[in-house]
């Protein structure tokens, strides 16, 4: 087989190398959308690749070409589902900025399934892939909530703690899982208040 210098040679024109086909984008919304529903059915012990590939109808094959494991392709669907933009901060002042953002965070773990919750945080107790994949979301989502708010706080003057943004991420979110999940209550703008003017400020703020 002539070589494309050759060709070029003889005054002929190399053809470009040939390129796979394009990636299928609707196949993988079937998959992690078949990954979700199944997570929340089963529970992440029973979910399989096998049962993904049949629920959303793709080859097992293409399913591992995509995700190295069950723990790989379990993060990729929560990061599908729950990838949202944090609200800007608007208001002049810490206090009014942790309100929008605490009501926004509320809204995000309100609109998650329960089943799901429940699936993913037995999973992360069973299966430390899973685990460091749900960390490496949540101090990803943790960084785009927080650096913005926190920073300008800083820069308007406010004296906070060490690691406030950690701080933050460690409390905001389980005080809000719990009232959802555990006391059965909505996070309305009483207890959104309650959570930023008597729990978050003070922890954040340095005395």
């Amino acid at each position: 087989m002539a070589s494309a210098s050759n060709a070029s040679r003889r005054g002929g024109t190399a053809r470009p190398p040939v390129m796979g086909r394009p990636r299928d984008t609707s196949r993988d919304l079937a998959i992690l959308d078949a990954t979700l529903s199944l997570l929340t059915e089963v529970g992440y012990e029973q979910l399989s690749m096998e049962a993904v590939a049949i629920r959303s109808g793709a080859a097992k094959t293409t399913i591992y070409r995509r995700y190295r494991d069950k723990a790989a392709l379990v993060a990729a669907a929560v990061e599908h589902r729950s990838r949202a933009i944090p609200p800007e901060p608007v208001a002049d002042d810490l206090r009014g900025n942790l309100l929008g953002l605490v009501a926004w965070l509320a809204r995000q773990i309100a609109e998650q399934e329960i089943d799901l919750l429940g699936a993913l945080f037995a999973g992360m107790r069973s299966d430390a892939r899973l685990a460091e994949e749900m960390r490496r979301i949540l101090r990803r989502d943790q960084a785009a909530m927080t650096d913005e708010p926190l920073r300008n706080a800083i820069r308007d003057g406010e004296q906070l703690v060490p690691q406030a943004a950690e701080l933050f991420a460690e409390i905001a979110p389980a005080v809000i899982v719990h009232r959802i999940v555990f006391a059965g209550e909505p996070c309305d703008e009483p207890f959104v208040e309650h959570l930023v003017e008597d729990i978050l400020l003070p922890l954040l703020r340095s005395h």
